[in-house]
């Protein structure tokens, strides 16, 4: 592959799984360990001619599933500063959890900022973690962020307001995305479509749609899959009302009985 992400562009890698779409993610985030072939660049210089302590100052990562520590919200989004940077003051940590949409429910924690996450962030649901990881990422004003599948394991509201917080973001940074839920990229600068370890298609969304190729066949089966979803769903919900209603009337049958026995 040959690609340039320019700044404040957001390019994306979309594959079904095993397509190979994630080792390029992979690739950026070891290349200046590993002796692999190719060339990555960084304004015009080689990746690895950097301080390998200086890329993670200013790369920020929201992956699938966000290491967090056992302290509070607050440590948990200060241990992402950069080396040369100053601890973060209250203002600063509120300003990023805005900006991550992490407020909404921070302010309903018995401590707020203050609460304990718990080991491996266990005492929060899947959709908080990632927006306390992405005020992390914020937190040290990143020129480059590395989405990997960051919204791949949530449902549906969690999904949308952690999109919307990485929308955000990603503003005015040079933006990679792992993703497999299609709806999260359409807005994307470029789309790179892999399969088998190669990119068979790329463009804009309406240009890849319109191609009726790969990524228009990803797209087709991605929503044929949440209408079968939603109709499984209000299937649930129709047996289980039903359920309810003749529990309910069962109820009121026996108060009356009983009304009537008084």
């Amino acid at each position: 592959m040959n690609i340039e992400v320019k700044p404040g562009e957001t390019i994306a890698f979309v594959g079904q799984s095993g397509s190979g779409s994630q080792p390029s993610l992979v690739l950026l985030r070891v290349s200046t360990t590993l002796n692999v072939t190719g060339l990555i660049t960084l304004d015009n210089m080689d990746l690895k001619s950097y301080n390998v302590t200086f890329l993670p100052d200013i790369i920020g990562i929201v992956s699938q599933e966000p290491v967090l520590f056992n302290v509070s919200i607050r440590r948990n989004i200060a241990v992402g500063i950069r080396k040369d940077q100053l601890s973060p003051t209250d203002k600063e940590i509120e300003d990023v959890c805005k900006l991550a949409n992490a407020p909404e429910f921070i302010m309903k924690l018995p401590e707020r900022y203050n609460t304990l996450v718990g080991e491996r962030g266990a005492l929060l649901s899947g959709g908080q973690k990632q927006r306390v990881a992405i005020a992390r990422a914020l937190i040290r004003n990143s020129r480059i962020m590395l989405l990997d599948e960051a919204t791949s394991a949530l449902d549906s509201e969690s999904e949308k307001l952690v999109q919307e917080a990485l929308d955000k973001a990603r503003n005015g940074c040079s933006t990679i995305v792992i993703a497999r839920r299609l709806s999260t990229i359409q807005d994307a600068d470029l789309i790179l479509v892999v399969k088998d370890s190669t990119i068979v298609e790329s463009g804009r969304h309406s240009e890849l749609m319109a191609l009726g190729g790969v990524y228009s066949e990803l797209c087709r089966k991605q929503n044929l899959e949440k209408i079968r979803a939603h109709r499984c769903l209000r299937h649930y919900w129709g047996v289980r009302g039903r359920g309810q209603h003749t529990k309910t009337t069962g109820r009121r049958g026996r108060a009356v009985g009983v009304s009537k026995k008084k």
